[in-house]
């Protein structure tokens, strides 16, 4: 059994991974934060976790040492790396770390990385590109929802070399992945009922999908009514040669061995494509695609639960390959239907 400790455990992330460590049985949570409501039970802002625990928060200057430490913080607080003597496993589930690039973070985030050696030393956190090193990385960035979503559907695409050219993302989030303390664009009487382009154009997630798959990436987002849920659409244009045998054989292969990762390519049914309304508190993410073989377009599609295989599920994911452990462990919930 390992000790465990969540910076940031009032937020909505934070609340996923008490929810999925509580129940892991190689963990034991003995700390999680929250300035703002330091002393407080965990259960009276996570209500899901009445008469699961009674840990209260507390505030990080009460922070100890630990085994691992996950980092569920708003972007740029971990930028200092104020934390990293607190635990030899550190697992940043904000965007401090996930790019590899300094002039790329700069260009998405509008300022220089503080400490640009730094992102070297980072492992991304996503098992189905990454395993091999998450073996024995210490330090490990998860990457953003949506670009998780699109990263999975467009990997097996540009690794057998099917797509050429530019991929343009749409992407459809719902409000939860704005955060606990998002402002007043996402009070109920301004959210219920919109759908609201809030990136029409250079959302930072282009920088990680591109880093990932190798391709150009133009993204958009779109904030929907759903509570949780991400959905990527990618369009782009087949490579000369490519036809639709080669896009299914490419999605079979290189997901067979995947225990998260599911191929959704059905001629019939509701669920013909990736849905995440089936997904959410899993730690699934399902792909899918379509083929305009006539006018030599693929459509690549992603859907996931925001908060889990795009956020605390992939950081749990990862410590259970860096610990030996099996990857389905305290991951095992696969959804609900209907929901």
């Amino acid at each position: 059994m390992i000790s465990a400790a969540i910076v940031g455990a009032s937020g909505y992330i934070g609340g996923e991974l008490l929810r999925l460590l509580l129940g892991h049985p190689q963990v034991s949570v003995t700390a999680c934060t929250s300035r703002r409501f330091a002393k407080r039970r965990v259960d009276s802002v996570h209500p899901n976790l009445r008469g699961v625990t009674e840990l209260a928060f507390c505030d990080d200057a009460e922070l100890t040492e630990y085994d691992v430490l996950f980092l569920a913080t708003p972007h740029g607080a971990n930028l200092d790396r104020r934390f990293h003597a607190l635990a030899p496993i550190q697992i940043d589930l904000s965007a401090d770390f996930r790019l590899r690039d300094a002039a790329a973070y700069e260009r998405h985030y509008g300022q220089p990385h503080p400490d640009p050696a730094a992102l070297s030393c980072y492992t991304t956190g996503l098992a189905e590109l990454h395993r091999a090193e998450l073996a024995g990385a210490d330090l490990i960035s998860t990457p953003g929802c949506m670009a998780t979503a699109a990263i999975l559907a467009l990997t097996p695409l540009a690794e057998a070399g099917l797509i050429a050219g530019p991929v343009e993302v749409d992407a459809r989030t719902g409000s939860s992945g704005s955060g606990a303390a998002d402002g007043p664009a996402n009070l109920h009487a301004e959210r219920s009922g919109a759908m609201r382009l809030f990136a029409p154009i250079g959302h930072r997630h282009e920088a990680e999908i591109s880093q990932a798959t190798g391709l150009p990436v133009r993204m958009a987002a779109t904030g929907v009514e759903a509570v949780r849920g991400v959905q990527v659409v990618c369009r782009a244009e087949l490579a000369d040669g490519a036809d639709p045998i080669e896009v299914r054989r490419a999605y079979r292969r290189r997901y067979r061995d995947e225990p998260f990762v599911r191929v959704i390519a059905q001629s019939r049914g509701i669920y013909r494509y990736p849905e995440p309304k089936i997904l959410l508190g899993s730690n699934y993410c399902d792909v899918g695609f379509a083929v305009d073989a006539p006018r030599r377009r693929v459509v690549a599609i992603g859907a996931l639960d925001n908060l889990v295989k795009g956020g605390a599920g992939n950081a749990v994911q990862s410590l259970n390959i860096r610990c030996g452990w099996p990857e389905r462990t305290g991951l095992e919930f696969t959804g609900l239907h209907p929901s």
